[in-house]
């Protein structure tokens, strides 16, 4: 049994899940990156509340969670209704990404995953974005998995080499780019133009929706370009990182 419970949490460690009020807040103190806080929804004694003004402070995520969610998490089981994961490292700024492309000399070639929740999905996608050249990616601060152990290993240590951003607000970061002279093509099953028919030569950022519903109103409306990937037989979908791939190859095609 304690090995179990060793093996256990080593693999939590290894993940990043800091549990507790005393670990949590010493790893904000000492600059530790992290990417979310999950708070026990209804918690509102004063050190959680120092512990999330310091989460906030540091520009951390906060959640409001059940407490059941918590107690899936812990590995300890005395989590004290505050649980922390760390990044693998810090996040880059959208400007980064724009002085990547700039220091080649190339187009801006940007993946933007709208709510990408899935880690693996994530990890996925970083890792394709890495190999065709892309010069970063950018996901929201919430609802959205961020640079977490379990997205370090599916992307095969790609998040050690490309730009990722994180941004409190995705279409302001959108129309931020456009303000930057970048075309922000977004993926929709029912859009008219498909992947072949646009020029992906210029500064581009194609935004990726999430594994349920897609792109959120607001991103879509915002985009420029509607894009579709053909698709044959009865399904009409593919998997988030799968279409990051099939876009960003056509982009690295276009642009050989």
């Amino acid at each position: 049994m304690d090995k179990q419970k060793n093996w256990k949490e080593k693999q939590a460690e290894d993940d990043g899940i800091i549990e507790g009020r005393n670990a949590v807040i010493e790893a904000l103190r000492a600059g530790t990156p992290i990417d979310k806080v999950y708070i026990a929804k209804g918690e509102t004694d004063a050190a959680l509340g120092h512990i999330v003004a310091k989460a906030r402070e540091a520009g951390c995520a906060v959640v409001d969670c059940d407490r059941r969610k918590l107690d899936g998490m812990s590995v300890t089981h005395a989590h004290q209704g505050v649980i922390a994961i760390a990044a693998v490292r810090e996040y880059a700024s959208v400007e980064d990404i724009l002085n990547a492309a700039k220091e080649k000399g190339e187009a801006p070639l940007i993946v933007v995953c709208d709510e990408l929740s899935d880690p693996h999905n994530l990890g996925a996608v970083i890792r394709t974005a890495y190999c065709a050249g892309a010069h970063g990616v950018i996901v929201p601060k919430r609802r959205s998995a961020g640079l977490t152990a379990v997205v370090a290993k599916t992307s095969a240590g790609a998040v050690s080499h490309l730009p990722v951003a994180k941004v409190a607000n995705l279409t302001a970061c959108l129309k931020e780019l456009k303000e930057h002279g970048v075309w922000v093509y977004g993926t929709a099953a029912d859009a008219r133009q498909t992947i072949y028919q646009a020029d992906l030569r210029g500064p581009a950022a194609i935004v990726i929706g999430s594994e349920g519903s897609g792109m959120s109103r607001l991103v879509r409306e915002t985009c420029d370009v509607l894009l579709s990937i053909p698709m044959k037989g009865e399904l009409n979908s593919l998997n988030a990182s799968a279409s990051a791939a099939i876009l960003l190859y056509e982009a690295v095609r276009q642009r050989m």
